[in-house]
């Protein structure tokens, strides 16, 4: 692995801290908290590792926000980043222009999706790219002259980011709280979380169970209304929720049947993180519209977009009209080749594999946690995974929030020099996906000895 082998510099940790108190704004912090204990200050990463500005060293087991596939401090990535910015640092793809590693990007994309997903427009992000699914969705009913077919149906514990279409469509309350009215038409489903929702079900019969609920909806709020239905293959912000086999083929089924489009949101799924290429190769299925970010760079520049089938764009195409929706940094030449050096990579290092190997073994370690009073479930899927506590195992009953386990689980893990995403009733865990089977086993041991500290 090429790293870029950056040298070791003194920091000055507390005027950070100072500063940051100061000035910061921190999304999905407590900032109460933030301004009485100040932030960890991350300075350095190579491989799977972090380092604060104290020079203590962290196993990244989060790989930044789930994106960081290739792991820190690729100097191939950036080289890349370098060598564009020198050529042609920004030109934009409005009115008709172009450059080289954007168009490059698209064509390799259009190789890499399963099916016809040929067409790409893109995002800074995720957030932007599901906004931009979901208008398209809306767009392409009004130009087959169904201009009803508003509506979009996902899940609740559904993230799709926090712009305010796509905070519609994400089924996490804590997101809305307070932030005024969300824009109309997007409906909520089950998700398919078989621990919290298929009491007494077999699997069949609880994906039998879903897939009733969706035909009711339909039925309910008419077809002839309906645009899309977006979701995660796997779901992961809301609780890294596997679904049943049989969940995707029969929805999709569903949804064909009644003339409504599929957009799936691989923003953490894609490029590898789930032991496939892509969430969607998982289940066998292929969408109408996908969205995309994260891993398409593996978070090294922001990159996200959204890849339409045939069939879309011909319709898109159809009038003589202009496509009135872009972003100023959609298709940034900088970002674009990077994205292409980094799924050169992904390909070349064979780390959709290795996500799928290292990850059933970790998952397999974490699963000796059942035995534990505390331990309700562990699920995953690759290298996405989650522990899930409870306070009482026969009736899955939540920890009280006052308990503070979220932090408390923080501070452990943190103690023990790794980085994971601690909630009040789950231990989140997403390398990057070079991560080795040592590796892993140092980051299940933390967790175990970290559940020990706070949990007993």
């Amino acid at each position: 692995m090429n790293q870029t082998g950056a040298a070791q510099e003194t920091w000055n940790t507390a005027d950070l801290v100072r500063k940051d108190k100061a000035h910061m704004l921190h999304p999905v912090s407590n900032l109460r908290q933030l301004q009485e204990y100040g932030p960890l200050v991350m300075a350095r990463g190579e491989g799977v590792y972090l380092w604060d500005t104290d020079g203590k060293r962290y196993i990244d087991a989060f790989a930044g926000l789930w994106n960081v596939n290739v792991g820190h401090g690729r100097r191939e990535l950036a080289d890349a980043m370098r060598e564009q910015g020198e050529r042609l640092a920004f030109s934009p793809t409005f009115f008709g222009l172009a450059t080289p590693p954007t168009i490059e990007l698209a064509a390799k994309l259009a190789s890499l999706f399963p099916g016809d997903l040929n067409y790409f427009n893109f995002t800074s992000g995720g957030a932007e790219s599901n906004e931009t699914a979901i208008k398209i969705a809306r767009y392409y009913w009004a130009l087959r002259g169904k201009p009803d077919k508003v509506k979009v149906l996902s899940r609740m514990m559904a993230y799709h980011g926090i712009a305010m279409g796509a905070l519609s469509a994400t089924g996490i309350p804590a997101y809305w709280q307070d932030f005024g009215p969300r824009p109309a038409g997007f409906i909520h489903l089950t998700p398919p979380y078989y621990y919290r929702h298929g009491e007494g079900m077999t699997e069949d019969e609880f994906v039998d169970s879903l897939v009733r609920e969706l035909e009711e909806t339909i039925q309910r709020e008419g077809a002839d209304t309906i645009a899309a239905f977006i979701g995660e293959p796997i779901q992961g912000a809301g609780g890294v929720v596997v679904p049943p086999d049989r969940y995707w083929p029969a929805i999709a089924e569903v949804l064909r049947r009644h003339d409504i489009l599929l957009i799936l949101d691989e923003v953490i799924t894609g490029f590898g993180r789930t032991g496939t290429l892509f969430g969607m190769q998982q289940y066998g299925i292929t969408p109408d519209i996908v969205s995309f970010a994260k891993g398409v760079t593996s978070g090294y520049v922001p990159l996200g977009g959204v890849g339409v089938s045939s069939k879309i764009f011909d319709v898109l195409a159809e009038p003589d009209r202009v496509f009135m929706h872009g972003f100023t940094y959609s298709g940034h030449p900088v970002a674009c080749a990077v994205a292409l050096r980094n799924i050169q990579i992904i390909e070349e290092e064979n780390l959709a594999a290795n996500a799928g190997e290292v990850g059933a073994y970790m998952i397999g370690e974490l699963s000796k946690l059942l035995e534990r009073p505390y331990v309700g479930n562990v699920r995953g899927k690759g290298l996405m995974m989650l522990v899930e506590l409870v306070a009482d195992k026969e009736t899955k009953a939540k920890f009280d929030p006052a308990q503070n386990l979220g932090g408390r689980l923080q501070a452990a893990t943190r103690k023990r020099g790794i980085i994971v995403r601690c909630n009040p009733d789950s231990i989140a865990i997403a390398p990057p996906l070079i991560l080795t089977k040592e590796e892993a086993s140092t980051v299940v041991e933390a967790i175990a000895d970290s559940l020990t500290e706070v949990l007993g």
